[in-house]
C-alpha cells in the first residue's frame, strides 16, 4: 500500500527511525519500518498458542493501522521494536528511599533507562530534609533538592548519545519540610534543566487552603510534625513560581490513589516526566496514540466521526499494546516483574484539534467539551471490552486478584490493570500528521519557516489552507500577515464563520483549556497531558483561579504555561512597533558582529589521535593575542565526518570572532561521545567535538608552549569562513522557548515539553 507522509513525517523518520548503518547511510524505508513493528508486537501471540498463519494476519491489521496513520506506538516502540535493544517502554518510576544506596541504585538504574529512551519519575519525599542530622556520621543531610541536582547532572551526560534524550519528573510532597525550597529550584532556567517538577498536593492541604489555615510539615524519617506553615502561603508560592516560567506543576496525589487500580501493591507515588502516567515504584507503561484527525468520513458536504472504524482501531490498539508487553525488553528485572503484574497501557489520542475542525466546531465551546466526553467514553468502554475478552482468552493480569476489577462473579477478568492515557503526542504527531498534538488546540495557523541562506518561508495550517482556497479568500499576502500574528480573530479579511473555528491557544481562556482537559480525564484511567496557556498579560490571580479549577473540576494534576516567560524569550517580547523591532535587531546585529579577518594570521596546529583517526586542530590568533579562527582536518575523513568537522570548526571561529568566553566554547564541546573513543597521551578522547575542545583548553587556557610535540608553526591562507553573522527576524512566535539544538528551528512549549516542529526534537 502506498504511505501518505507528509514532508515534515518524512524528514522525523529519516532522522530518528529508519534504521541506518554504520555510515549513517539510510537503510529502510517507513514502510520496512511499520512491518518491523507490527511483526514484532503481532509476535507475542505465539506464547498463547496463535498459529503462524494467525500471526501473520494480526501482523498485517497492526500494519494497516500504523500505514494509515490511525494510530502509532510511543516512540521507544518505534524506535526499537524488531531490534537488538527492543526497550519498547516509554514510561518509568523509581523508588528513592532515604539512604545513600538507595539514591545511588536508582541513579544507576536511571541511566541504563535513559540509555534506552525512556523517561523517568520519582518522588524524593521519603528523604530527610536539608540540614537533618545523619545518625551513621553524625553529619547533617543535604536534602532532597541536592539530589535532584546529581541526578539533572547524570542525565545531562547520559543525553550525549541515543535517539531519544532522557527526562525526569521530581515530586515532592506538599507536607515536606524542604517544600519552600523544592517550589522555587527552578526560579532560574537554567538549573536543573533535565527535569519537570511538580507538588504532590493532597485533600487536606486543599482542605486547609479553603480556610487559609496552617498545616503541619512532617518530617518523613521521623514522621513527626517539624513545622507549621500556612497553606495560603506555599500556594501563593506555587502560584506565583508557574506563572513566572511554568513550574512546578500540580499532580492531587490523593485523587490519583483514589482510583489507583491495585492498592494492595501499594501507593501510587509518582508520575512519568509528563504527568500523565501515574505508576507504581519499578512500574512502566507503553503508550499509543489513536489519531482522531483520520478517523472521519465526509456525509455530503460536512465530516462525521466514523464511530465503526474507530471501534475497530480501539480494539487492535488495546491488543497491540497489550502484545507490546509480552515482547518488550526491559532494562531491569525487577521493571519486567513489576510492569507484568500489573499489565498497564495508556491508549490516547491525537489529532482531536483538527478533528473539530473538520466537524466545523470551536475548541473553546460547550459542543466541543460535550463531545470531548463522548469520543473518550467510548474508546474506554472499546477499550473495556477487548481487555476483557483477551483476559478471558490469555489471562488477567497477575495482580488481579485484591484489584478493583476482582468482584465475586469472576465476570471482569481484565487483561490490563489500566487503559487509557491522554500523553503528549510530540513526534508521532508530525509522523501522522499534518495532525494536532494530543488533545491541544492549533498554536498557529500560519508560521515562518527557515530555511537554507537565511530566507524564510510562510507555511500555513494545511486545513485551514484548504478553507481558505475553498472560500476564495487566499491569498500569499494574508498568510503573511498571519504569520506575524498568533491569532486572526482580529483579521476582519477572513469571515467571521472561519475565525471562530480556527482558534489558536491563545485565543481560548484557560478556563475552557481545564474544562477539556476535565472532559477527557472522566473516562482516562490514568491522567491527562495537557497545557494550561496563558497569554502573556496574565495575572497571577488569573493562575490561581485555574489550579483551583482543575482541583474542583476532577483534574488530576495540571500544569500551565504564560506565554514568553522563559528567559530565554527575552527577543521575543510583546508585538513591538516596526521601530522597535528594527532597533532591536540592530543591537543585537552590533552586540554579536564577528570581527573581520586580517589579510594574514599566524597560529598552532596541534595533532590528536581519535577514534576515527588523527585529527588536526588549528587555531589562529589576531595581532590583538585574541583567538580568531579554528580549522580542522582528518586525513581519511571523508563524506559526512568532513563536513561535521568542517561545521564544527566554522561554529567555533563564530564564536571566537564574536568574542564568545573560551570556557563556554570547551563547556559545549567537552565530553560530547561517539561510539569510538580513543586515549591520547593517558587521556579520554570521547569524540572528534571533545579533541577539538581539549585542544582550546591546552591552548587558550592551559596555555603550552608553541612547538611542542605533534605541532607546528603555521601561516594559514585566506579560508572561506563568513565574515558576518546574520541577525535573525524578530517575528512573533507563541509558546517559543528556545532553539532546537538538533535542527536549529523554534522550541515551543507543548503538553509540559518543549518540541520542534521542524526536526521533531522533544524534550519532557
Amino acid at each position: 500500500m502506498e504511505l501518505k507522509l507528509s514532508p515534515n513525517a518524512i524528514k522525523v523518520l529519516e532522522r530518528r527511525y529508519l534504521r541506518k548503518d554504520q555510515e549513517g547511510r539510510l537503510i529502510e524505508t517507513p514502510e520496512q519500518l511499520f512491518a518491523r513493528v507490527a511483526s514484532a508486537i503481532a509476535s507475542a501471540d505465539k506464547q498463547y498458542g496463535a498459529t503462524e498463519q494467525e500471526v501473520r494476519l494480526i501482523a498485517d491489521s497492526f500494519f494497516r493501522m500504523m500505514a494509515n496513520l490511525e494510530f502509532l506506538p510511543n516512540s521507544p516502540c518505534l524506535m526499537n521494536a524488531g531490534k537488538e535493544l527492543g526497550q519498547l517502554s516509554a514510561c518509568f518510576t523509581l523508588p528513592i528511599e532515604d539512604s545513600m544506596e538507595s539514591i545511588f541504585e536508582t541513579l544507576k538504574i536511571t541511566s541504563l533507562i535513559h540509555k534506552s529512551g525512556g523517561g523517568t519519575g520519582f518522588n524524593f519525599s521519603r528523604l530527610r530534609p536539608k540540614n537533618a542530622v545523619v545518625k551513621t556520621t553524625g553529619g547533617v543531610a543535604s536534602g532532597p533538592i541536592s539530589f535532584m541536582r546529581v541526578y539533572d547532572a547524570a542525565t545531562e551526560a547520559v543525553k550525549q548519545g541515543g535517539t531519544r534524550r532522557g527526562a525526569n519528573m521530581g515530586i515532592l510532597r506538599v507536607d515536606h519540610p524542604d517544600i519552600m525550597e523544592f517550589i522555587t529550584c527552578k526560579e532560574n532556567n537554567n538549573h536543573i534543566t533535565n527535569f519537570n517538577i511538580s507538588v504532590a498536593i493532597t485533600d487536606e492541604f486543599m482542605r486547609r487552603l479553603a480556610r487559609e489555615e496552617d498545616y503541619d510539615l512532617i518530617d518523613p524519617h521521623t514522621y513527626k510534625p517539624v513545622q507549621k506553615i500556612n497553606s495560603k502561603e506555599v500556594f501563593n508560592l506555587i502560584v506565583k513560581q508557574a506563572h513566572k516560567n511554568g513550574e512546578p506543576g500540580i499532580i492531587f496525589i490523593d485523587r490519583i490513589n483514589q482510583y489507583n487500580p491495585t492498592p494492595k501493591l501499594g501507593m501510587i507515588e509518582s508520575t512519568n516526566p509528563c504527568g500523565e502516567q501515574p505508576l507504581l515504584p519499578y512500574e512502566s507503561c507503553d503508550l499509543g496514540s489513536i489519531n482522531l484527525d483520520q478517523l472521519c468520513r465526509k456525509a455530503g458536504s460536512r465530516c462525521e466521526i466514523d464511530w465503526e472504524r474507530l471501534r475497530e482501531i480501539t480494539g487492535l490498539a488495546v491488543h497491540f499494546l497489550d502484545n507490546l508487553i509480552d515482547v518488550n525488553k526491559f532494562p531491569l528485572p525487577e521493571i519486567e516483574t513489576a510492569t507484568k503484574a500489573t499489565r498497564k497501557i495508556g491508549l490516547g489520542v491525537m489529532g482531536w484539534a483538527s478533528l473539530l475542525i473538520r466537524l466545523g466546531i470551536p475548541y473553546n465551546s460547550e459542543e466541543a467539551v460535550a463531545l470531548a466526553e463522548k469520543v473518550m467514553s467510548f474508546i474506554l468502554d472499546q477499550a473495556n471490552k477487548k481487555s476483557l475478552e483477551l483476559g478471558k482468552a490469555k489471562g488477567v493480569f497477575p495482580a488481579f486478584k485484591g484489584s478493583i476489577y476482582d468482584c465475586k462473579d469472576g465476570t471482569t477478568r481484565m487483561r490490563n490493570a489500566t487503559l487509557t492515557t491522554i500523553a503528549p503526542t510530540g513526534t508521532i504527531s508530525i509522523i501522522a500528521g499534518p495532525c494536532s498534538s494530543g488533545i491541544e488546540p492549533l498554536f498557529a495557523l500560519s508560521y515562518h519557516r527557515s530555511v537554507m541562506d537565511n530566507d524564510k518561508l510562510v507555511e500555513v495550517e494545511p486545513l485551514f489552507e484548504q478553507v481558505a482556497r475553498e472560500r476564495g479568500f487566499y491569498s500569499s499576502q494574508l498568510m503573511e500577515k498571519i504569520a506575524q500574528s498568533a491569532s486572526i480573530k482580529e483579521i476582519k479579511e477572513i469571515p467571521e464563520d472561519v475565525r471562530r473555528i480556527f482558534v489558536t491557544s491563545h485565543d481560548i481562556a484557560p478556563e475552557w483549556h481545564v474544562r477539556m482537559q476535565s472532559a477527557f480525564q472522566k473516562y482516562v484511567h490514568n491522567a491527562t497531558s495537557k497545557t494550561i496557556n496563558f497569554p502573556h498579560e496574565a495575572t497571577i490571580e488569573e493562575v490561581r483561579r485555574s489550579y483551583i479549577l482543575a482541583f474542583d473540576s476532577n483534574c488530576k494534576g495540571i500544569t500551565i504555561y504564560r506565554d514568553r516567560s522563559r528567559e530565554e524569550q527575552v527577543l521575543n517580547v510583546g508585538k513591538p512597533k516596526e521601530k522597535q523591532e528594527a532597533k532591536v535587531a540592530h543591537e543585537i546585529k552590533k552586540e554579536i558582529a564577528p570581527r573581520p579577518r586580517p589579510e594574514v594570521i599566524i597560529g598552532t596546529t596541534t595533532k590528536v589521535s581519535t577514534g576515527c583517526g588523527n585529527l588536526y586542530v588549528t587555531i589562529n590568533i589576531d595581532e590583538d593575542g585574541k583567538p580568531f579562527e579554528l580549522f580542522t582536518q582528518m586525513g581519511k575523513a571523508g563524506g559526512c565526518a568532513a563536513s561535521q568537522l568542517e561545521a564544527t570548526g566554522r561554529l567555533v571561529s563564530l564564536a571566537f570572532r564574536a568574542n564568545i568566553e573560551v570556557k563556554s566554547i570547551i563547556e559545549q564541546l567537552r565530553n560530547i561521545r561517539c561510539p569510538s573513543p580513543s586515549w591520547e597521551k593517558g587521556q579520554r578522547i570521547f569524540s572528534c567535538a571533545d579533541a577539538i575542545a581539549r585542544v582550546v583548553e591546552r591552548r587558550l587556557i592551559n596555555v603550552q608552549p608553541v612547538m611542542a610535540m605533534s605541532e607546528s608553526v603555521t601561516i594559514p591562507m585566506k579560508h572561506s569562513h563568513d565574515d558576518q553573522l546574520q541577525s535573525t527576524d524578530l517575528d512573533e512566535q507563541v509558546n517559543i522557548v528556545g532553539m532546537c539544538p538538533d535542527c536549529g528551528g523554534t522550541l515551543r512549549h507543548e503538553e509540559g515539553c518543549v518540541k520542534c516542529h521542524g526536526c521533531g526534537y522533544s524534550k519532557c
